[in-house]
């Protein structure tokens, strides 16, 4: 396992990037729970954030790609709008514990 950051490193309604080795990842927590992505776009294989680290849309309800504008269902990753409408993120499993959120490898 490889641990990601403490628990209130990603705080409710709130998203953030992770680099495990090379791989970038995201996570998002909504309603307490907390899921992790690949960050990558399967529209065209590219990070779904900009220079910014904002990986939600202005709702905070969905997952955003800044550069294609796709939308991605936080619970599951599928894309619900946009050009890769269908498709879905790569999900990855993670524990939260006492000491905070891991990537279970």
């Amino acid at each position: 396992m490889h641990f990601l950051c403490p628990s209130h490193g990603l705080p409710e309604g709130q998203s953030r990037p992770f680099d495990v080795d090379g791989v970038l990842l995201l996570g998002v927590r909504r309603q307490g729970s907390v899921y992790l992505y690949r960050n990558r776009c399967p529209h065209r294989g590219i990070a779904l954030n900009g220079p910014q680290e904002r990986f939600l849309d202005d709702s905070n309800s969905l997952i955003h790609c800044s550069h294609h504008g796709a939308l991605f269902l936080i619970e599951t990753g599928e894309c619900v709008s946009g050009p890769c409408e269908g498709e879905a993120l790569q999900a990855l499993d993670c524990l939260e514990d006492s000491q905070g959120i891991w990537l279970k490898a």
